[in-house]
């Protein structure tokens, strides 16, 4: 049994945990679906400066694939996967839905006692269920109303958007998919009428969500099996005492960290990980910014809010992953006119050593993904200028 870890077996765990390290192949459908399975779900984020960061996760662990392949699986309309606020707004299996009932009815208690908008809209709420019953699916665009028109905050949203956000987060609607990025509403009723009687309880949908992030975690503190999907530390450590209890989570102690940690049973133990990624900011290994910088010593924050004169790395700055090592963070851009991937800065770690060959291979490789004819180097940055210099490939 195994009782401690130093911290790099600790690492080799986590990634292997996460699809890092296997050898690369033809990557289709079941490839896809296996990875987020073992994820337990792809977040969505809107920033499409270099590509949305639920295409990422895939491409980092998988390498190139269809874009259009993941489109179907996620967002077609016989997609096994629909969307919630796991974590924060993520694509998630589709038979997993019920696991958030009890956060549904917890949110549609709290809207309806603290809300004001949503004690005085009842009649909007009950007119989008009227329309979503009648013409549904349907995206918030299409649907015609006075109230239809962007303003104040909530990012510009209409009240009928507001009102669909409502519906979706208490269950009553649910994604249908996605169109230009735009999310598709359907009633649940009409959309998955095989999955509103299946009401596992609190206690039983937190068993299931922590031992589904402590594996896809690996080894993890209490803290970082909360994070995952973002629940509440009462409610994950009677979890975890049960699944201790039963064998599913073994403690023990990894060197270096100051608070007990969690190994899974099913848990690999590699001797290496050989790895050549760039990660998304909302990528599982690294979305957890404590755990981040105690796992791999890095500090990582994310500038997109940030104004220009004081960002210290870049805009939309991803991590660079070499085997079990997070060595420089690199900021790129797709110029899609110019058909050009554009490295706005690069930066190596303080004492990191980067093998600039595989950076220029991976950057190659991300370029062909993107349909990019051509790779162009800013000036900013440590690492810029080696890079740039070692770069041999300046068009396909």
């Amino acid at each position: 049994m195994v009782e401690s870890l130093s911290a790099a077996a600790a690492r080799r765990v986590a990634l292997a945990a996460q699809g890092f390290g296997r050898p690369p192949g033809d990557v289709g459908t079941r490839q896809l679906n296996s990875t987020i399975k073992r994820l337990g779900l792809l977040q969505l984020d809107s920033i499409n400066v270099f590509e949305r960061s639920h295409y990422l996760p895939p491409f980092a662990r998988l390498g190139a694939y269809d874009k259009a392949a993941l489109d179907r699986l996620t967002f077609g309309k016989r997609s096994d996967y629909v969307e919630y606020w796991a974590h924060e707004a993520a694509i998630i299996p589709k038979d997993d839905l019920p696991l958030w009932r009890w956060k549904m009815d917890a949110l549609r208690a709290r809207d309806y006692d603290r809300d004001e908008w949503v004690r005085s809209n009842g009649a909007m709420l009950d007119w989008l269920r009227t329309e979503l019953a009648t013409r549904g699916p349907i995206a918030a665009s299409a649907i015609e109303h006075d109230a239809n028109t962007r303003v104040g905050p909530w990012w510009g949203w209409s009240d009928v958007k507001r009102g669909l956000e409502y519906l979706f987060r208490w269950g009553e609607a649910v994604s249908a998919g996605r169109t230009r990025f735009e999310r598709t509403y359907a009633l649940a009723s009409a959309a998955i009428p095989h999955l509103l009687d299946a009401r596992p309880s609190r206690q039983d949908a937190h068993r299931v969500l922590v031992e589904r992030s402590a594996r896809a975690l690996g080894v993890a503190t209490t803290s970082d099996i909360a994070d995952y999907f973002r629940l509440k530390a009462a409610d994950v450590k009677p979890s975890i005492t049960e699944l201790v209890d039963a064998g599913t989570l073994l403690p023990v102690t990894v060197r270096g960290w100051t608070v007990p940690a969690y190994l899974h049973a099913n848990a690999r133990i590699p001797r290496a990980i050989r790895a050549d990624a760039l990660l998304s900011p909302f990528d599982p290994v690294v979305w957890d910014r404590r755990r981040t910088e105690r796992m791999f010593g890095f500090h990582y924050r994310i500038e997109v809010y940030t104004p220009a004169p004081q960002r210290t790395f870049g805009y939309y700055t991803l991590p660079l992953l070499q085997d079990e090592a997070l060595v420089g963070r690199i900021d790129l851009k797709s110029d899609r006119q110019r058909r050009v991937l554009r490295v706005q800065s690069a930066w190596r770690e303080d004492g990191a050593s980067v093998d600039l060959d595989r950076v220029s291979g991976l950057l190659d490789r991300i370029a062909a993904w993107q349909e990019l004819e051509a790779v162009e180097f800013a000036e900013r940055g440590d690492l810029i200028a080696a890079l740039a210099e070692h770069y041999p490939y300046r068009s396909r």
